[in-house]
Parts: structure tokens; C-alpha cells; sequence
């Protein structure tokens, strides 16, 4: 039984509803109550659906519309505003505080049976999609925060869509929060304007906290205006890069390789995003394996992480402690994750930074930067991981620690 609260103090509009809404399911329960005790009977019977009758003192009507929306225990109620005289202002302010509908006093009793029952519809259709979402959550193909599908269940979500042909011409794009601007991340301002900016078959991966895979049934001419939206809608010290790929007959594990290509591209080249290309990409045969050898690309990246570990992290720590003294008044910072590590010097505006990255296959690429100093230009360099040894790795970070010594004495 769906419970539908009436709130008014006009005895008229009480009868002249009542009488209009006659044909409603039999199980339908129609409650009527003045604006003295609406707030204890909506919260008692929490309705399917509230028709808040536009008092003559409109803020109460607003004051009440905020209540509800406010309490939890009704997040699920329809409100329609019912008006004496269509007001456009007034509606639309309703509009952004959570009212869904409106009806006039003066409208045919058919239109005001159509748009109830179309409430009552919606409000079953969302209970039924709050049920099968806590299901999805429940088995972890949802994930519980962002409400996006869950990495681990991507794979088989999207094969299956685009084994529908529903995506042919469009791109899928992998999007991460710069690894400097995690200090002032706020995990809900980023969920929110990914909700606004997006369409609602556009389909959403959550890999982690700063990084979304996003499915597009559009092309690449529309994925910019997305991104566009989001970057509109979060601070502007936010820094994001995002690796794009068009949808061309290939799966999921495809596009993901690919789109995280592009992803580290516009990493290496400090752009926003970066689209990928064959020419740009490793040969087509760098995954390939011998008949002994099985899954090359994790060994890699075990290596890789290895290498981190008992190599370079060490190195970094050491090299850290050595110059902090010789640097005047910077400050010397690393971190480092999986694919990454990165050692940088801080001196008012003043930045030099030495980022070790592991594009997916068997090399170490080296990306230094100095913004704000006079310095030589910005270059990049590969090492092969075989040749990843402590000597190696010690000449480059203290040859680019020297270099911004060298620039930062001249400069004062």
C-alpha cells in the first residue's frame, strides 16, 4: 500500500482532491493534514507521496519542502506542489529545494490523477532501484561510495555492453588526480560534478579513490565537453590528467592497456589529457610471450615493483638525507606507488622534479622538470628495467639534484 499525504488547510481543496483521485489503486491510503501537524504525520506514515498544498504564507510552504528533504527517513517521498495560480519564480525555487511536480487547483481532474499516479510510479521504480543497487553493493559489482561499477567487475560489465554494439563510435578514457594535488582532495566534490557532468548511459569505473574509468556512447568531440563540465565544477587547484581512446572493436583489457598509454603520456608531457595513437603506443607484439613465459605484463610490473622497493625508494631516501644540507632553504619530497616514483625540490615558487615512471611495459621512463628556475630544458629518460641499478639510478638523481644546486646559487 502506497500512502499519499495531502498537506493544506483549505477544506475545499481536502474535498476537491479527494474527489479527483477516486480512481487511484484501492490499496492507496490518502491522508490530509493542516500545516499545524504535517511534520508528526508525514514522519509517522512516511508517504510514498506528499502534496504540499501551497500555503498562504509561501515560506511555510518552502520551510516544510527543506524539512523533508532534510530527513533521511524521507528521502524516497514524491513532492508535488499544488498551486492556487501558476507561478513560474515560485516554482522554480520549489524546483531546487526537492519538489519533483506541480499541479493547479484549477487543473482537470485528469491531469491531477495522471501526474499522482506518475509520482506513485517513480517512487516504486526508485525503491526498486535502491534494491537492486544494495544488491549490486552487496556482491561488489557496485562500488558502496561512488555507486560507480567496481574495477574488479569492469571487465565483464563493458565486454557485455559493447557486445551489444550500444558503444560502436564512441571512446572510453581512464581520468587520475595529479599526484600533488591529493593533499586537497575532496572525494565528494569529485563523485558530484562526475554525476553532473555525465549522461546517464555513460558508464563509470571507480579504480580508486582519484581515478575513474569512463565509458562514453559519444565520441571524443563530446568526451572533451565532459571533461570540460567536471573540471568546471571542482576547485581550480585541482590538477587531473586523463588518457582517451576511441571504442573500435576491441575489449575492455584493450581499451584499458590503451587508455592508460595515453594516461601516462599526458603525464610525461604535462598535458591535461592526451589521445591515444598507434605511433605514440609500444609495438603491437611488446606483450607477447614465449611458449614457457605466461602474462609478461605482470612480470614486468612485479619487476618494476621490486625494483622500487629494493632499489630506487633506498636510493632516494639516501640521497634525500645527503643534500638536504647542501639546498639552503628548499626542501627536498618523494613518494611513490606502484607505477611511480617522484623525488621533488621546493623552493618558494620555485620546483624541480625528477618523476620515475613505469608506462606498462619493460622500461623505467625518467621525466625531469624545473618550473620557475633558469634552467636547462625539461627532458625525458628511458632506461631499460635490466639496466635499473643502483649506480645508474644514484648518477641521474644526484646529477638532477646538482643541476637545480647549480641553478638555485646562480639565481640568489
Amino acid at each position: 500500500m502506497d500512502t499519499i499525504v495531502l498537506v493544506t488547510n483549505n477544506e475545499d481543496i481536502k474535498q476537491k482532491l479527494q474527489n479527483n483521485l477516486v480512481l487511484l489503486r484501492k490499496t492507496d491510503k490518502l491522508i490530509s493534514v493542516n500545516y499545524d501537524n504535517a511534520k508528526e504525520v508525514i514522519e509517522e506514515f512516511c508517504p510514498a507521496m506528499i502534496i504540499m498544498h501551497e500555503n498562504t504564507n509561501r515560506q511555510t510552504t518552502t520551510e516544510l519542502t527543506k524539512y523533508i528533504r532534510n530527513k533521511k527517513m524521507l528521502a524516497s517521498s514524491y513532492i508535488i506542489l499544488l498551486m492556487n495560480k501558476f507561478d513560474g519564480n515560485f516554482l522554480i525555487q520549489s524546483y531546487d529545494i526537492g519538489v519533483q511536480d506541480y499541479f493547479c487547483s484549477s487543473s482537470e481532474p485528469e491531469e491531477m490523477l495522471i501526474r499522482v499516479i506518475n509520482g506513485v510510479r517513480h517512487q516504486q521504480l526508485k525503491n526498486k532501484f535502491n534494491r537492486y543497487s544494495g544488491n549490486l553493493e552487496h556482491y561488489g559489482i557496485i562500488d558502496t561510495k561512488s555507486k560507480f561499477y567496481s574495477a574488479k567487475t569492469a571487465p565483464e560489465i563493458i565486454n557485455y555492453e559493447m557486445g551489444k554494439n550500444n558503444y560502436n563510435g564512441g571512446c572510453f578514457l581512464i581520468l587520475s588526480l595529479d599526484e600533488e594535488c591529493k593533499k586537497n582532495y575532496d572525494y565528494d566534490k569529485m563523485l558530484s560534478a562526475i554525476n553532473r557532468a555525465l549522461r546517464l548511459n555513460d558508464i563509470v569505473i571507480s579504480y580508486s579513490a582519484s581515478k575513474f574509468g569512463i565509458l562514453f556512447e559519444s565520441g571524443i568531440e563530446e568526451c572533451f565537453a565532459i571533461l570540460d563540465r567536471i573540471k568546471a565544477d571542482i576547485p581550480k587547484d585541482w590538477i587531473f590528467r586523463a588518457g582517451i581512446v576511441s571504442v573500435s572493436g576491441i575489449n575492455y583489457s584493450e581499451l584499458e592497456k590503451r587508455a592508460t598509454c595515453a594516461l601516462n603520456n599526458s603525464v610525461l608531457e604535462n598535458k591535461e589529457y592526451s589521445i591515444y595513437s598507434e605511433e605514440a603506443a609500444p609495438p603491437e607484439n611488446w606483450l607477447q610471450t614465449e611458449p614457457e613465459q605466461k602474462n609478461i605484463y605482470k612480470f614486468y610490473k612485479k619487476a618494476f615493483s621490486q625494483k622500487i622497493e629494493n632499489i630506487i625508494s633506498p636510493i632516494l631516501y639516501r640521497v634525500q638525507k645527503a643534500y638536504e644540507d647542501k639546498i639552503g632553504d628548499a626542501r627536498i619530497e618523494q613518494f611513490a606507488d606502484e607505477k611511480q616514483s617522484v623525488l621533488r625540490i621546493l623552493q618558494g615558487k620555485k620546483e624541480s622534479r625528477l618523476s620515475m615512471l613505469y608506462p606498462g611495459y619493460s622500461k623505467l621512463v625518467i621525466y625531469i622538470s624545473h618550473s620557475g628556475l633558469d634552467s636547462p630544458e625539461n627532458r625525458e629518460v628511458t632506461v631499460p628495467l635490466k639496466e635499473i641499478t643502483s649506480s645508474k639510478i644514484s648518477e641521474i638523481v644526484e646529477g638532477f639534484i646538482n643541476e637545480f644546486i647549480g641553478v638555485y646559487r646562480h639565481s640568489k
